[in-house]
């Protein structure tokens, strides 16, 4: 089941107009949320970096807060699973092919598809990734549904075999093509600043949490290139795949080539921290 335009229908019956401005402009913004034990994890932060991707494009935010909670309770009730990933899909609505901004009302789209957790031999072993310029616009801050340059980039990594692309820009690192990406360079965790180039991860944050609360040295500055590949490890972060150890960057070995203590650690308090979440111990 899923959620359109007020209306929740089966998805094989779901249908929107041509013109709508998500098709035709890619005119839109996107959220997913990860569900576990039926528990939307860190929702509000969710539903405020919504309000902040709605903010950027111009569009005002179709229902409140307490809607939202709402009708994300309700999708995940007509769902099977445990555990959830619910994507949320708003665009400008449906108007005649013109660029200026039509008076319409916004097109929601709410679905849920099963989440799988991070496969064993992944956590293990590691992933690859691979490396490539970040060419895309300014604001990948909005996690907007236009999203053909990150594609191009993902492809690079399923191209080469990897698991992802990481992306660098004007000689420093951004983020992945679909993620976060944490570093630990004398035995210290890095991260990128949060900015105009890289989407404000939810995982990011808590991995940064985390490391305060556990006294884990940490920094948060911009990442010169070389640093990234001359790292004692490197870490990908995000709503889906949790946290993960990459091992292979541009078919050369990351450290040791297997996850590193810093990883080990980590996920060990992120998981902790979700089984806290589960138990309905955070502030959701």
């Amino acid at each position: 089941m899923i959620f359109l335009n007020g209306q929740f229908v089966p998805i094989e019956q779901a249908c929107v107009s041509v013109l709508d401005r998500g098709f035709i402009f890619g005119d839109g913004v996107y959220e997913v949320i990860p569900v576990y034990s039926r528990r939307p994890f860190r929702l509000t932060e969710h539903l405020s970096r919504l309000q902040h991707s709605l903010d950027g494009i111009r569009l005002s935010n179709p229902y409140t807060v307490e809607q939202w909670c709402e009708l994300i309770a309700q999708i995940v009730e007509q769902n099977d699973g445990e555990d959830q990933s619910v994507y949320l899909h708003i665009t400008r609505g449906v108007a005649k092919r013109d660029h200026a901004f039509p008076d319409v009302s916004p097109t929601v789209f709410i679905m849920s598809n099963p989440l799988l957790p991070p496969s064993k031999v992944f956590l293990e072993a590691g992933v690859a990734a691979v490396t490539a310029s970040d060419n895309r616009w300014v604001r990948c801050d909005i996690k907007a549904i236009s999203l053909l340059p990150n594609v191009l980039l993902r492809q690079i990594a399923v191209d080469a075999g990897a698991a992802e692309t990481i992306m660098i820009r004007d000689g420093y690192l951004t983020e992945g093509a679909a993620s976060n990406i944490f570093i630990v360079q004398d035995q210290v965790l890095l991260a990128p600043p949060k900015s105009h180039y890289m989407l404000p991860g939810i995982t990011y944050d808590v991995v940064l949490e985390l490391a305060a609360e556990n006294h884990i040295i940490h920094e948060v500055r911009e990442i010169a290139e070389d640093e990234l590949f001359t790292a004692e490890e490197i870490m990908l972060t995000s709503s889906t795949r949790e946290i993960m150890a990459v091992t292979s960057l541009n078919g050369q070995p990351v450290g040791t080539g297997h996850p590193g203590t810093m990883f080990t650690q980590l996920h060990q308090l992120y998981q902790q921290y979700k089984a806290t979440h589960m138990r309905g111990g955070d502030d959701e």
